[in-house]
Formats: structure tokens, sequence, C-alpha cells
């Protein structure tokens, strides 16, 4: 697979706000049509990106417009405002961006290692509907063991590295006495999970309720958890009662109004989710505090000094693995070319012209010709290796296959 045919095309915080964001959201339904509409545009290989801080399609394709297109048929966004808001990176460009993203370079808070398991989960959705061709997996393999070094080997993650994370030092910088207020928390997937178990460490909270649109989700983790849960029935009077709410599900459309909170008293609510589940509007209401990701993603981190100080480190051990999967890839490039030459040698071979090796004067002995063979095109791989000189390897063979059969 040629790599100049690998394109990523993505938005995110940079050019970005939250609503604009979630206009290009992609839910596994629509992920799922996607998917299908790629195997009848013929695109092997592909996956998709979407997370709070980013929609971004990584695919090979003839061309970027391929996967923009198949990419905005899912969104309540256009193609044509996708592409004026977009970045587009191709080939070499495009690998490099992807192990960046892996190791949080290029997150809206530095060292976020929750991508990790994002891509992980976009990555396990495209493969298990065949969409991780030899490419990709084996480019996935080298981004993911690089990202894996970068954290146990630097700082880069150390401190307030994700927006879940941002959301507890919000509530505990501007919300006195936050563990003996009533909080309610929607959404109960993995940033919902890692924010209950942050309100629970850090913030010693126990009057926490959850609230999944899947109880039964919802229950598990509050029996885990040594919290409480309720149906998505009772949200209504859960909101009522709530001090803080924090939402981190997936809706497509806000799950919390402006009409909802008009006579509900005090509150403080973060929304964790993009596209936004809890509408805009609602933080135009003089008891309401209102934040959502882009607000998070603002506050003063004590230690970003220190994880920008390992950001070298961290461009510094993305170079060797970038530097290995461009080794494989060569060698991957190369193995048509040693195929070929060792069919034609298995050819020669059949010509009876090399049949033996004489050991002494006094004895003949035949030996398999695939010993020779090997050998050859084992000594032709390394040399295609280390001195990529196209065009003289055939020759090479040729005279090294004819000195091991007859000297």
């Amino acid at each position: 697979m040629d790599i100049n045919q690998f394109y990523i095309a993505g938005i995110n915080y940079k050019k970005t706000d939250a609503s604009v964001r979630g206009s290009f959201a992609v839910s596994n339904q629509h992920y799922e049509q996607l998917l299908t509409e790629a195997a009848s545009a013929r695109i092997e290989e592909v996956f998709v990106l979407s997370t709070c801080n980013r929609t971004e399609i990584y695919g090979v394709a003839a061309n970027a417009d391929t996967l923009i297109t198949l990419l905005c048929r899912q969104t309540a966004g256009s193609a044509a405002s996708f592409k004026k808001l977009a970045y587009i990176k191709r080939g070499w460009e495009a690998v490099e961006h992807l192990f960046q993203v892996a190791a949080g370079l290029d997150s809206q808070i530095l060292g976020d290692y929750e991508i990790v398991g994002q891509i992980k989960l976009a990555v396990r959705f495209a493969r298990e509907r065949g969409f991780i061709g030899t490419l990709l997996e084996r480019l996935l393999s080298f981004v993911l063991q690089s990202s894996k070094n970068i954290k146990s080997n630097t700082a880069l993650s150390g401190g307030t590295v994700s927006v879940a994370f941002a959301a507890i030092q919000f509530l505990k910088e501007n919300t006195a006495d936050v563990k003996h207020k009533k909080i309610v928390l929607i959404g109960t997937g993995k940033i919902g999970k890692n924010t209950c178990k942050n309100l629970i460490d850090y913030l010693e909270a126990t009057n926490i309720t959850l609230i999944n649109r899947t109880e039964e989700k919802a229950g598990e983790l509050a029996i885990e958890l040594g919290v409480q849960y309720d149906t998505i029935e009772n949200l209504p009077a859960q909101i009522e009662k709530a001090d803080i709410i924090l939402v981190a599900t997936n809706a497509p459309t806000p799950i919390i109004t402006k009409k909802q909170l008009l006579n509900a008293g005090k509150k403080v609510l973060i929304d964790l989710s993009i596209p936004n589940n809890i509408a805009p509007a609602a933080g135009e209401l003089p008891q309401i505090t209102l934040v959502n990701v882009d607000d998070l993603s603002k506050i003063n981190d004590a230690t970003l000094q220190k994880r920008m100080d390992e950001v070298p480190a961290a461009l510094g051990i993305i170079a060797t693995h970038t530097a290995e999967f461009k080794e494989w890839y060569q060698m991957r490039k190369n193995v048509p070319a040693l195929k070929a030459v060792k069919q034609k040698l298995m050819d020669m071979h059949q010509c009876n012209l090399f049949l033996s090796v004489h050991t002494d004067v006094h004895q003949t002995v035949t030996l398999p010709n695939t010993v020779y063979i090997q050998k050859t095109i084992n000594n032709m791989a390394s040399k295609m290796r280390t001195q990529h000189q196209p065009g003289c390897y055939f020759i090479e063979a040729i005279n090294d296959y004819i000195t091991c059969t007859v000297n």
C-alpha cells in the first residue's frame, strides 16, 4: 500500500469551539453507517476519531475529499463547512500527526492520556467491521507503543491531564464544601466513570447519584463505587434536587434545557459532552453557573510548565518509533520484488544449471535448491534495507546464487 494514499482530515479545538465541533461529532450509529458506505466506496482502511477535542477521519483513499464526503454524510455539519475549518495531512505528515495525537501533544490539555483509550475504541470499532488492514494495523501498533513509552518515560501526562480531571479542579476552586453537595452525574461511559472516581478520590464526595440511559449500567457502576443511581425517567426530579450536575453523555441534542432550570435554584452545571448536552442558553440564568469543555481547558494548571518541558523528550520517542515504522514500510514495499526474484531463481534452478555443490574432488553432494535461494533472498533483503539502490538487486541476486551453487 502506498503511504501517499494515507490521509487524515479533521477539525479540532484550535479553530473551532464546542458548538461547531458538536455539529461534526460522530455517534456509534453514524460510525456504523459511515463504514457501510465506505465499503460501497471501496475504501478498505478507515477509522474515525470523534472526541470532545476533535473529529478526524483517517483512511487510505484516492484523495482527502473522498474521506471528507464520507464523514460529513453522517454529521449535522456540511462537507463545505468542514473543508473551511479542516486540516488535511497526507503520507508521512499524516503519520506524524497520528503519533502526536496519541501522545497527547495535540490535545486541548497537553498530555491528555484519555485520548489513547479513545483511539483504541475507535480502531476496535473499525477493526471489528473489517476496516483496519495491514498498513493501519502496523502503524497503530507503533503509535500505541510510542504513546506507552512516553507515558512511562516522561512526565508529559503528569498533573491535570484530562477534561474530566479539570472538572474536579474547577469544582475544588469554585464550589465551597463540595463533599457535602448533592451531585448528579449523567452518563456512565468512560469519561463519566473517571469523573465519578475523581469526585470520590479527590473531593471526598459521597452524595452522588448516577443516571444513565441504560439503568443497569448505572446500577453496576453505583455498586462498584458505593454511590446511588436512578432512572432516566426521574431525571427532572434529580435536576431539581441537585447542587451540582455533570453531564458526560453523547446525545445528539441537549438533555438539560434552560426551561428545566428556570425555577431550579442555584446550581453548578458542567457539560463534558460534544455536542453540548446542556443547552448553552441555560448559562444565561443568573442562578446557574455553566462550564463546558472549552472553559475547562483554560483552567490554570500549575503542572503545565513541567509538562511542556517534557515535549522534546516525547518528540524524541516519537522520532524513534516513526523511524521503525518507516523501516517496516520500506521492507513491505520490497516484498513484491523479493517474491519475484525468488520465483525467478526457482525457475532457473529448474533448468538444471545449478544442481550440486562440490565438497571436495571425490564427492558431490546435492542440496535442496531452497537453501541457496533463501540465502540469496535474505542477502538481497538486507541490501535493500540498508543500501537503497533500486534496479541493481536482481543482477546481484543472480550473481550471489551462482556463487553459492558453483563454489
